[in-house]
């Protein structure tokens, strides 16, 4: 087997350990929304428990990245691929963070009736956040710089979201100083749900770095 064969073989694999982690993030997202509108501990817990998984999950793939830098000692566009999937799994890593964070204001408010309807505010932002990073690990996969792209601009959607269901719940705090306590929590989740989209933009970037050596911060190899 030749040495570039070989290399060929381990990015294989590297895509589809992405791939597999991608998925697992967009599984706590979903979770996590669930668990939230429905207030479903049982279901909160899983997502929470899944965070050790995707955690697992990165330390797999930066150690398949280590052996490959090692092994092969990877250049130019080969590098910037390899050093874009370190990057991508850490915010791989911190979405799941942020899933976990979501289910565990889900636990904590559990015997107590919700001062607003979540399922008015939060499954169109959930769905707008997996979109995100289930298109940008795609984009890395396929090679897509316009899916690349198309997440990055996406992330306006998210942020506007954001910014109504905060201004709902601030509303909502003003006409009754009672709720303040879980609506701030609410807003906290809605924090996270944007923070996730945040995370999925930076995907999105490594992928067009990864791609083009040009990033918003860097340019370079």
């Amino acid at each position: 087997m030749s040495i570039r064969t070989r290399f060929d073989k381990q990015l294989a694999s590297l895509n589809d350990a992405l791939i597999e982690m991608g998925g697992m993030v967009e599984q706590a997202i979903a979770d996590a929304n669930r668990a939230l509108i429905g207030r479903d501990t049982a279901l909160a817990e899983k997502a929470i428990a899944m965070d050790d998984e995707i955690d697992h999950m990165e330390k797999e793939i930066e150690g398949l990245c280590l052996r490959i830098i090692m092994q092969q000692q990877p250049v130019a566009g080969d590098l910037r691929l390899v050093s874009s999937v370190l990057k991508i799994t850490t915010d791989l890593e911190r979405i799941g963070d942020h899933a976990a964070d979501i289910s565990e204001i889900t636990l904590r408010t559990s015997d107590k009736p919700y001062v607003a309807k979540p399922e008015e505010y939060f499954p169109q932002m959930a769905a707008a956040t997996a979109k995100m990073v289930s298109e940008s690990i795609d984009a890395f996969v396929k090679k897509d710089l316009k899916l690349a792209r198309g997440v990055i601009a996406h992330d306006e959607t998210v942020n506007a979201l954001f910014k109504k269901v905060k201004k709902a719940l601030l509303e909502l705090i003003n006409q009754n100083a009672d709720d303040s306590d879980q609506a701030i929590d609410l807003i906290m989740i809605a924090k996270y749900f944007e923070r996730i989209g945040d995370h999925a933009t930076n995907i999105a970037e490594w992928v067009i770095f990864s791609l083009t050596g040009m990033h918003k911060d860097i340019q370079v190899m």
